[in-house]
């Protein structure tokens, strides 16, 4: 587990790299380090950040096959699905913020086609 103090670009990236390995409860952790800062502040991206969160951690739900893993994922993922329109290209650390997106929407196309198979 990464206990790190990060920068939202750091914890963007370290985000990205976890996501691709399937770490998703740590890259829930490392995220939601960088997004408690930018809650208190009331940041315009924290909303954005905590869709990502959550992204991560319905996925972590589905690999622990948790009870009802798919139903409390499409639960969860509705968050991300309500905060995705806030990326746009003026944002600070956009491509960073685009790729975590599109890996989060990715995943959600995978869980889709799981859950209808």
């Amino acid at each position: 587990m990464l206990k790190e103090n990060y920068d939202l670009e750091g914890a963007l990236k370290c985000y990205l790299k976890l996501l691709k390995s399937e770490d998703y409860f740590d890259a829930h952790e490392v995220l939601e380090e960088a997004w408690h800062p930018l809650r208190k502040a009331n940041h315009p991206l924290k909303n954005l950040v905590k869709g990502l969160i959550n992204g991560a951690i319905c996925f972590e739900h589905i690999k622990r096959n948790r009870k009802n893993s798919y139903g409390k994922a499409s639960k969860v993922i509705n968050s991300f699905e309500r905060h995705k329109h806030l990326l746009i290209e003026r944002i600070e650390y956009f491509e960073v913020f685009e790729e975590a997106c599109f890996e989060v929407e990715k995943l959600k196309k995978k869980l889709l086609s799981s859950t209808s198979s």
